[in-house]
């Protein structure tokens, strides 16, 4: 009797939450892991953390909302454990009091999932830096090396890909769900009506200010709660991207002679005045879900933005689907580099997990390395697995960054949200022939998208 050949071992080259998740999966799956981490090496560490334990929660010890039916970083937390996801179980086993969000006991955690990894026969725990390209005797190796890749990592990574940039300071505008802008305010229309490559002129949402709003506006912008940085990020400003509370500080008129400016549009509900100013959003996703407030980078304080933006008119009950930012972030132009497998496609034998790939947040960085644990698996063991479909979250993170992004736009990273995941249509009507209100059809519609979803899932999960 003959007995196949055990396959090489895999590497995976980080032990934050995606090294550590994709490592589990890989194990669980029979294929022996080397799990690379440069915390622990003689003479290495990191300023941002504290510890040399894997999966480390360096800036929060929250993972977010845990409802499933109407949160969509919930309904990641069920698709995770319903793939037996090594971080979401020691999340459960050390979670703390936190209302209905899953947050948990930051050294608990990370120690279990430490003694976990250890402890599994077919995981080898290397205390090393990968200084540039992995061997070239590694065939099939995981980067999950997030925001802190090493300077020799990410220039061999650069140098491989051609890209100019791989690591930079990241400026985020917020992005807002579009079935939340009121169109009884805000029209849509090109400045100038000037067409873009598809041939659309009316390509932008235009938010009319008076003066009076527009003088409100920025009080409240000069006034608001600013973000810290921490001294390692040494956050650099650009002329191309300054925050917007910036140019406001350059003086009161700034705004509107920049991306506020009134100029090119009319206003179809009252043509002959024109506005004070304008707040122009952009289509931000293929699927017409998502639109970017253009030029609305921004260091406020995430609870400030909310209050702040929902001053202007047509946003006074946005929902957003991410919040700005500027900070430091390094991660792939994911749409060119990788293909859906999550490999590089100019060296296949690597895959990318994690932060590096271009989401946002501890639970999205684990789903990918989940799912590159996986499909390396796979790989090894001669079973081809495609990507879920993108009805599910983890899938819908693939699509967004793989390309599902609106093409020859700025490709940003992103949280989870339901505008990432195809879109269904709630009932408008009960069964006594009554108008459900809206508040209420998008909380049906939430669910709806989140049942759906965890079928799906089910469904590949069953079928890999």
């Amino acid at each position: 009797m003959t007995t196949s050949p055990s396959p090489s071992p895999i590497h995976v080259i980080g032990g934050g939450l995606a090294g550590s998740e994709a490592a589990w999966q890989i194990a669980n799956a029979g294929v022996p892991v080397i799990l690379h981490e440069m915390r622990g090496a003689p003479g290495v560490k990191t300023d941002a953390h504290h510890t040399d334990g894997l999966a480390e929660l360096v800036c929060s010890n929250s993972f977010r909302s845990d409802d499933w039916e109407y949160n969509a970083v919930g309904l990641l937390h069920a698709e995770m454990r319903a793939l037996d996801s090594i971080i979401m179980a020691c999340g459960d086993a050390h979670q703390v009091p936190a209302g209905g969000a899953l947050a948990v006991d930051r050294e608990g955690f990370s120690q279990a999932v430490t003694t976990k990894l250890e402890a599994h026969p077919l995981v080898t725990v290397v205390r090393e830096e990968i200084a540039g390209l992995p061997p070239e005797d590694w065939s099939n190796v995981i980067v999950a090396t997030g925001p802190l890749t090493s300077p020799a990592l990410a220039d061999a990574i650069l140098k491989t890909t051609g890209e100019e940039s791989l690591s930079f300071f990241d400026a985020i505008a917020p992005i807002v769900h579009a079935d939340s802008i009121d169109f009884d305010i805000a029209w849509r229309q090109s400045r100038y009506d000037k067409e873009g490559p598809g041939g659309d002129a009316a390509a932008y949402v235009n938010c009319p200010m008076d003066k009076a709003q527009y003088e409100a506006f920025i009080d409240a912008l000069l006034g608001g709660p600013k973000a810290e940085f921490k001294d390692w990020e040494n956050v650099p400003y650009f002329d191309g991207c300054l925050p917007i509370e910036v140019m406001a500080e350059r003086g009161r008129e700034t705004l509107r002679h920049g991306p506020m400016k009134p100029v090119g549009l009319t206003n179809p509900r009252n043509p002959t005045v024109k506005a004070h100013a304008i707040v122009q959003l952009r289509q931000d996703n293929a699927l017409g879900t998502l639109f970017n407030m253009v030029g609305f980078q921004t260091k406020l304080k995430h609870g400030a933005q909310t209050e702040v933006f929902r001053m202007i008119p047509g946003l006074h009950e946005a929902q957003f689907a991410r919040l700005g930012g500027l900070h430091r972030n390094t991660f792939l132009n994911s749409p060119k580099l990788l293909d859906r497998q999550l490999r590089l496609k100019a060296m296949p034998r690597l895959r990318f997990a994690g932060q590096v790939t271009g989401v946002e947040g501890y639970v999205e960085s684990a789903a990918m390395g989940l799912l590159t644990g996986r499909l390396a698996a796979a790989q090894a063991l001669g079973r081809p697995l495609d990507a879920p479909p993108p009805e599910t979250a983890i899938g819908a993170l693939v699509e967004h960054i793989t390309g599902g992004h609106l093409e020859g736009s700025k490709f940003q990273p992103m949280n989870i949200n339901y505008g990432l995941l195809p879109p269904l249509e709630a009932p408008r009507v009960d069964a006594d022939g009554k108008r459900i209100p809206p508040k209420e059809r998008g909380r049906a519609k939430k669910r709806l998208m989140s049942v759906r979803a965890i079928e799906a899932l089910k469904g590949w999960r069953d079928a890999a």
